[in-house]
This record gives structure tokens, C-alpha cells and sequence, in this order.
């Protein structure tokens, strides 16, 4: 197909597709899957060979937010039956990390809901990050705490917090329907304050809100404006008693097809398949690995995940290998300029010829430069079906795949690492 042939080339060389290709990527039909996946895996393992960076979330602090985010079972208002606790001590956090790092975690992700920090509770998180660096000095540790503000990035990066997550989540035009609290504007200016604070930006989207096929590729197209280090992919939860629950408008198919684009437009980034996974992805999961190079490991915030043992399995059974933790995930030319605290430039994967998210920002002039405004969505507010129409189409709700986590962070119970 010519159309995976130029994207591989483009790929190769870090150059950003035109809108018209990453949309053709998500319109092509499940009898096109497998080639998609295997051209897109020809550019993950360009930048990453088979390696497969595990993470690990430890929450923090669970529920009790005061902002309205529709797909979140912590919002305000949430009728989800999820763990509720506040703030976890600096030493029970360092335990709950080190299971993830004893499974074979590379990054501990420290998560808290909340709109923001507040000076105390970046004092508390800089505790924890020395606490869990004392035991475990290579790991690295990516805060993940809402919108910061002006000094608390410089903050986390002296107490020795390695990155900083807020993802974008979906499309500048349509970021209002999903949250009204806060503005999609708000969350690009904390990913810039993490860039500009020299931390390594960790900012992705979440798919399967109802958003359409040129949501996607705006919010994808912004990601890549703005640079970050690792993009995660996740796939709506839709939790019961939260707005979005009866969202469930992804296959299989469709999941890996996204992750295709994003692959395709940030081909050098770390893409890591994160939330959602095995609710949306299920036994197609081992493909995936063929298009992201990071996953997380075992339970995620407020949600069971697949048990770390079972994803270590699906790594070797699918012929990938977990990174260790003295290999460089990056490729030498973003990890050269990620130790120099600042971007490639560019934008995700671009050099000069290219024509060049739990977090975070506004629309600052590059992103909206980069991404033109989404186009109109489908009346009726379900996600698109791919390809030749009949394929792809959305799956009938299955909250039987939706487990609430019990275990781990915040509770008494040996976590799922």
C-alpha cells in the first residue's frame, strides 16, 4: 500500500505526516489491520528496537477531586466505587513503588488527584521521591499532580523527580465538552512549565470519548508540537456513575489503528500503551507491543489491570524484551538533548526538514499553529467506525471488563506488580 510505504519513509526519517495520511490511517478496514501494524512496527523498531519500558502508577492520593473531567472515576461528583484516601505517607509510597521495581519497573509514576499541588503537597511528593530514590537510585520518577504553578516544576526536578505527566487528553475543540473546570489552554502551560523546568514532558490523550477521527489526529498532531518525551495512549474506562459511561465506542481494531497514527506522526517518542488496555485491546494486546514501546505494569489508579506476571508473559511469548534499567529508552539524538533540558525542536519526531498526557495544558502559538481546528463530529457523539464501513464498528457495553482496584496503593493488600 502506498500509503504505509510513505509513512514508514516519513517515519524513518522523524518527518510529520500530512493530516490527510494520519486520517487515512485511522479510515483503513480491519482486512488492512495487519499491514498497518507491521509498517508501524517497522518504525517502532527503527527507534526501539524490542524493547518494552515497563512502568509502574502508584496513586498517591485516590478520589476527592474538585474538577468535573468526564471520563474520570475521581471527579467531582463521581458515583464510581472507587478506593478514596488521602495523601499516602513518603514511606508507605516507597513500599507500594518497589513492588512495581522489584516486577521490573523502570519509571514509578507518583499520581495524586487534585487540580494542582499545593506548595505543602510538593514538599510531601518531593518526600516521596527521595524516599523511593534512597532505595532504589536508578529508578526513574515521573510526578503527576495536576496543573503547576510558576516554581513547583523547578521544585519537583530539585528533589529529583525525573519527569512530569499531564496529558491533553483530546482535542482543543472539543476539550470544553469533556471538562469545564479547567481549559485545555491550562493544561499545555504545565506541560511547557515541566519542558521549560527541564523535566522530560510525559503528555498523551485518552481515546474513546465519542471524539472523531479529526479529533484525533488534532490532539495528536499538538502532542507533537509540543514535544514530549513519552506520549501515553489510553483507551477510556467507562466506569459506572461517571458522565461517560456508556461510552464504549472502541474495537480492538479500531485501538490498534490509533495506535498506528500516533506511532506514524511521534515515530521516536516513547509511545506507551497505558489505561484501558485490556478492557479495549483484550487478546489483540500482544500486537500492540509491535506499535508502542512502553507499557505500564499490573493496576493503574482506581482499575484492576492485567497481572504483572501475565504481562511479563505476553512481552517474552510475543518475542519483545523488557528495557533494563541501564539501556536509554530514547534515541541518542532526543536522550542528548533531553540531558541538555531542553526539546528536539521540532516537535516529536521532526528535524528541520520535516516541516515540523493525568495533566496538563493551553494552546500555546505552536500547538495551535500545528493543530487546525477539529472538524465536526457525528451527530450523535459515537466514534466513527473505520475503513469500509461495516468493520470496526462499536462494541456493545461490557462493564463486566471494568474492575475496580482493591489492592496496593492505599490499602492493605499486596499490590497487582
Amino acid at each position: 500500500m502506498d500509503l504505509l510505504n510513505t509513512l514508514v519513509d516519513k517515519g524513518l526519517r522523524r518527518e510529520l505526516p500530512t493530516r490527510g495520511e494520519a486520517l487515512a490511517v485511522l479510515a483503513t478496514s480491519d482486512d488492512e489491520l495487519l499491514d498497518v501494524v507491521a509498517a508501524a512496527g517497522k518504525v517502532r523498531r527503527h527507534w526501539f528496537g524490542r524493547r518494552v519500558k515497563l512502568n509502574y502508577l502508584v496513586n498517591l492520593k485516590s478520589g476527592l477531586c474538585p474538577e468535573d473531567c468526564s471520563y474520570c472515576s475521581q471527579r467531582l461528583g463521581s458515583k464510581a466505587d472507587i478506593l478514596k484516601y488521602t495523601w499516602l505517607k513518603p514511606e508507605d509510597a516507597s513500599k507500594a513503588a518497589a513492588a512495581g521495581i522489584a516486577g521490573g519497573a523502570k519509571r514509578v509514576c507518583l499520581v495524586a488527584s487534585g487540580r494542582g499541588p499545593t506548595d505543602r503537597d510538593v514538599d510531601r511528593v518531593s518526600k516521596t521521591i527521595e524516599a523511593i530514590k534512597e532505595e532504589n537510585e536508578d529508578v526513574e520518577v515521573c510526578a503527576c499532580l495536576g496543573l503547576l504553578s510558576d516554581g513547583q516544576a523547578e521544585r519537583l526536578r530539585s528533589a529529583g523527580a525525573d519527569a512530569y505527566n499531564h496529558n491533553l487528553n483530546t482535542s482543543e475543540g472539543t476539550y470544553g465538552e469533556i471538562t469545564t473546570t479547567h481549559t485545555y489552554a491550562d493544561r499545555v502551560d504545565t506541560v511547557q512549565k515541566a519542558h521549560a523546568a527541564g523535566l522530560s514532558a510525559c503528555s498523551g490523550l485518552i481515546a474513546g470519548m465519542g471524539e472523531s477521527d479529526e479529533d484525533l489526529v488534532d490532539v495528536v498532531f499538538a502532542l507533537r508540537a509540543l514535544d514530549p518525551d513519552s506520549v501515553p495512549v489510553n483507551f477510556l474506562i467507562p466506569f459506572e456513575g461517571t458522565p461517560l459511561a456508556k461510552e464504549w465506542n472502541l474495537t480492538p481494531q479500531r485501538a490498534l489503528r490509533i495506535l498506528a497514527m500516533v506511532r506514524f506522526v511521534c515515530p521516536d517518542v516513547e509511545v506507551r500503551l497505558a489505561g484501558g488496555r485490556e478492557v479495549h485491546l483484550r487478546t489483540l494486546q500482544p500486537l500492540a507491543l509491535h506499535l508502542a514501546n512502553s507499557i505500564f505494569l499490573g493496576d493503574y489508579l482506581t482499575s484492576e489491570g492485567q497481572a504483572g506476571a501475565s504481562d511479563l508473559e505476553m512481552i517474552a511469548d510475543a518475542g519483545f524484551e523488557v528495557e533494563g534499567a541501564e539501556t536509554t529508552t530514547l534515541p541518542e539524538h532526543r536522550a542528548d538533548a533531553a540531558a541538555r533540558g531542553c526539546g528536539t525542536g521540532g516537535g516529536c519526531g521532526s528535524d528541520d526538514a520535516g516541516g515540523g498526557v493525568c495533566g496538563s495544558t493551553a494552546a500555546g502559538p505552536a500547538t495551535t499553529a500545528s493543530a487546525p481546528a477539529a472538524g465536526d463530529g457525528p451527530a450523535d457523539g459515537t466514534a466513527p467506525t473505520g475503513g469500509d464501513g461495516g468493520e470496526g464498528a462499536a462494541t456493545a457495553a461490557r462493564p463486566d471488563l471494568v474492575a475496580v482496584r482493591r489492592r496496593g496503593a492505599g490499602t492493605d493488600l499486596a499490590p497487582n506488580a
